[in-house]
């Protein structure tokens, strides 16, 4: 309904409905103001609250310092309005000492105002004194030792505000919660905690009068400072408990593992209370088998290690150990080595084996294990090794993983093709190499990429959890649920499928195989377990300066590295004999855990087939473990990558070598077949061996016979002799 104004039918009505309107208006403006100003102090005052980190059980990893650099922890008002964990002789004596008008003034004392504003003209000499409320607002707007007269106005107002919204209950609370005590402690919670090692509501009359007179001092007065000056046997007793109950309380601020969390950023919202993923108990006993471990293979130079441990299918971070003694200032223990890049070795090996799947490849697809020649990028020869130098000629992809040779990774990868490998790491993983792919080429599969120790454990989850990369989670803020996602800045916020579970599973077959690969890691070996659902990759850096093995079950993961902060070799200590000793223990005591559900590994719908498999061409026989799947063609997956490969007859030497000559420099010929006739420079050889006796380039000739199918094949290639 519209309302029809009139004129005033007289001018005196008017000017009072003038006023009176103004007035409203001007009580509405100042309350609107007030409280606006209120609800400032209230959102800072939560913000001077240090952040608690918990863990997974609630049990505190660390309390965060504040803005101040002080430590707080609040005590509130119960629903009655009353703090009935403040002692009542504390809040007596603090009103008495602070504020002995305080449940009856608006927030300011007026004759304390008076007598300030008097003094400060330079009449009568009453300083004056701030209020409770005052003192509250001083702290929180950060204006300690800012006493300016325009500060004192403005904390005026602000009082007024903060009282005409606020209970006193509420108001006494505040300032029991701000109150400095020295030492960093911040509120009567944590002053009393620091010095007596009490919560505030069992602290005795004496006990809150020591509080109660460091408020004036707190750096000279507090409990600790006071203590320090003792002489008689009572006071000498007190200071040693205060010293006991201060040491204890500053080591409770801080667990061991805020050290690694400390690493890593958790939550982007403001909050006064992080739940991690952590469990605290599980991380220090992880933390004791590393030190342990560590101590015991310092003989062979190694110094530091690190360890992540994922809960499976959620993939929560559960345990990080980045320093056996983050205390220590020797041997870089106060770096977190698990976020640092080392290089990975051969626990690459199960991306680049999973590729090769999806290309058409399967475990009992033949690869030849012999010398190759390769040209850098640097245009230098590069001849891949295996790690005991060895050659084993034809092998199937399941020997050649389980046994982690590297001239069949280097096959395998370069059967896989670098671009699209450098797309599977960068697009599909999101992970960020520290320096661009392209410097890496094959050396890739000889284990020269680096990674961290957390993102390679992240990444390895995509074979537990059946080819679904999942985020990281580590921490849940007050009323929200998001956490880390990784240490990567790309990382991802959603699950996201990375290879189909098939191809997973030949994966897993795999590395779950604790016999093919006895060969190289032994019949007995700390990798192998009493629970049999787990699967492994172990890895060893050039020149032995970092040992990997990362293993799972579809319940958790867990991923050791050993080596030197320093990145100096350690003494002959590869995967199996470093990172494999913490490992075995970590995974005997999750076996231990509730977190161990004892799930079975996936590998259903694998076909298994035993057999012989001769080659055509091949001088041998293989015997092979056929792992496939439904509906393979077996001769073709079996022979792709032989296919593919250089069928050169000429193995030995390579085109473009160059040797040195000496006295009795011999090359050794060698040839696809043992019946070829070796020529040099047109001149048989009646053997396979070539004795050069001057310097300058050479023409190696093979021409195959008849009796291999090699009939009419012939190659030659040059090499160059010189001084």
């Amino acid at each position: 309904m519209l309302m029809k104004f009139t004129k005033c039918p007289k001018k005196a009505n008017c000017r009072i409905f003038v006023i009176i309107s103004g007035v409203i208006v001007l009580a509405v403006a100042l309350l609107a103001a007030a409280h606006s100003m209120q609800l400032h102090i209230m959102a800072d005052y939560v913000q001077l609250e240090s952040v608690r980190v918990l863990d997974r059980q609630g049990r505190l990893i660390s309390l965060e310092p504040n803005a101040k650099g002080n430590y707080a922890t609040y005590i509130n008002a119960d629903n009655t309005g009353h703090t009935s964990n403040l002692p009542s002789s504390f809040v007596d004596q603090l009103i008495a000492q602070e504020d002995r008008l305080f449940y009856y003034h608006p927030g300011v004392n007026p004759w304390s105002l008076i007598g300030g504003v008097l003094n400060r003209i330079g009449i009568g000499s009453r300083t004056g004194s701030s209020t409770i409320t005052q003192q509250v607002v001083k702290i929180v707007l950060g204006n300690e030792t800012s006493r300016t007269p325009r500060n004192q106005i403005r904390e005026l107002f602000y009082a007024l505000a903060l009282d005409l919204f606020q209970s006193k209950h509420t108001i006494l609370t505040m300032y029991a919660n701000l109150a400095y005590f020295g030492n960093t402690a911040q509120g009567i919670d944590e002053a009393s905690r620091l010095y007596f090692g009490l919560s505030p509501e069992l602290l005795d009359s004496d006990q809150v009068a020591q509080l109660l007179a460091a408020l004036r001092a707190p750096n000279s007065a507090n409990p600790a400072a006071a203590a320090a000056t003792a002489t008689d046997t009572t006071d000498v007793d007190e200071r040693a408990d205060i010293q006991r109950a201060m040491a204890a309380h500053q080591r409770a601020r801080s667990q061991p593992v805020a050290f690694e969390l400390g690493s890593l950023s958790t939550c982007t919202q403001t909050t006064t209370t992080l739940t991690t993923t952590i469990d605290t108990t599980l991380n220090e006993r992880i933390r004791d088998i590393v030190t342990r471990t560590i101590n015991g293979l310092a003989v062979k130079d190694v110094h530091n290690a690190a360890v992540v441990v994922l809960k499976l299918p959620e993939n929560e971070l559960l345990a990080m150990i980045g320093s056996p003694d983050p205390e220590q200032q020797s041997d870089g223990y106060q770096i977190n080595m698990a976020l640092q890049p080392r290089a990975i070795g051969s626990t690459i090996k199960p991306f680049i084996y999973l590729n090769a799947f999806e290309k058409g490849a399967r475990p009992y697809t033949l690869v030849d294990d012999r010398e190759y020649k390769y040209i850098t990028a640097l245009g230098l020869p590069l001849y891949p090794k295996n790690f005991d130098y060895q050659y084993r000629g034809l092998v199937t992809l399941h020997y050649a993983l389980s046994n982690s040779l590297n001239v069949p990774a280097v096959k395998t990868l370069e059967f896989v093709g670098l671009e699209r490998f450098y797309h599977f790491l960068q697009s599909d993983l999101w992970f960020e190499p520290i320096q661009d792919l392209h410097q890496y080429q094959l050396g890739i599969a000889l284990g020269a990429l680096e990674m961290k120790l957390y993102d390679l454990a992240w990444f390895m989850t995509i074979f537990p959890n059946q080819g679904v990369l999942r985020p990281v989670h580590i921490a849940s803020c007050q009323n929200d649920t998001s956490g880390l996602t990784s240490h990567t800045s790309q990382a991802p916020d959603a699950p996201k499928r990375i290879a189909d579970p098939q191809y997973i599973a030949l994966v897993n077959a795999i590395l779950n195989d604790r016999i093919t690969g006895i060969e190289q890691f032994g019949l007995k070996s700390e990798l192998n377990l009493y629970q049999h659902n787990y699967a492994l990759k172990t890895g060893t850096s050039r020149d032995f300066r970092d040992s990997w093995v990362i293993g799972y079950t579809p319940d958790f993961l867990v991923g050791v590295w050993t080596g030197n902060a320093d990145n100096s070799p350690m003494e002959n200590v590869t995967g199996q004999q470093g990172a494999g000793l913490i490992w075995g223990q970590v995974m005997e005591l999750m076996f231990g855990t509730p977190y161990n559900k004892k799930t079975p590994l996936q590998l259903d719908g694998l076909t298994r087939t035993n057999s012989n498999t001769a080659t055509a061409g091949a001088s041998v026989s293989v015997s092979v473990i056929d792992i496939g799947l439904p509906g393979d063609d077996y001769a073709t997956a079996r022979d792709i990558m032989l296919k593919q490969d250089d069928q050169s007859l000429i193995l030995y030497p390579h085109d473009g070598d160059t040797f040195l000559l000496e006295p009795n420099t011999v090359i050794s010929l060698r040839a696809r077949t043992n019946s070829v006739q070796w020529l040099v420079n047109d001149k048989p050889l009646s053997t396979n061996e070539f004795r050069p006796t001057n310097t300058g380039s050479y023409t190696i000739e093979a021409l195959g016979s008849g009796e291999t199918g090699t009939q009419g094949e012939r190659q030659s290639i040059t090499i160059h002799i010189r001084d």
